[in-house]
């Protein structure tokens, strides 16, 4: 696999990028850029407003809330997500344990491209109600 499809069959893999075209995705991949951390920088910090979502790429992060570790996540695994849509603060500090490379995207960007690509933001808008119905345990409802 090359590493353009690896990189896209990673982004497809997000929940609220799932069931976008290529073409879609394409866009959205448009809107990223890879960064990078070192072993110890906090990628996010809890309380604080976040700009956007971060897809790993090489790397492992640590997820704590309130000083309490909650999930280490590693290559193809993401968070920030909720932060494309929103400006609330972040539910969780994010650390990264070792060095770290993400494919990262900030919300002014996004909320862009789904200001002017309606088809992008009506998929986008059912797979967060399909989140939001999963989480509910109300699927059929």
């Amino acid at each position: 696999m090359s590493p353009a499809a690896d990189f896209d069959a990673r982004l497809r893999r997000v929940q609220l990028f799932e069931s976008l075209s290529d073409e879609d995705l394409a866009d959205v991949a448009k809107m990223g850029k890879e960064m990078r951390f070192a072993a110890g920088d906090d990628v996010t910090t809890e309380g604080k407003t976040g700009v956007g979502f971060h897809l790993i790429l090489d790397g492992k992060v640590r997820v704590s809330v309130a000083g309490a570790e909650k999930a280490t996540l590693g290559p193809g695994q993401y968070f920030g997500e909720m932060s494309l849509l929103d400006s609330e603060p972040r539910s969780a500090t994010v650390t990264a344990i070792t060095d770290l490379r993400t494919f990262s995207m900030a919300s002014w960007d996004f909320m862009g491209l789904i200001g002017t690509e309606f088809n992008i933001a009506r998929k986008i808008f059912a797979a967060l109600s399909k989140r939001i119905r999963a989480l509910e345990g109300s699927e059929s409802v």
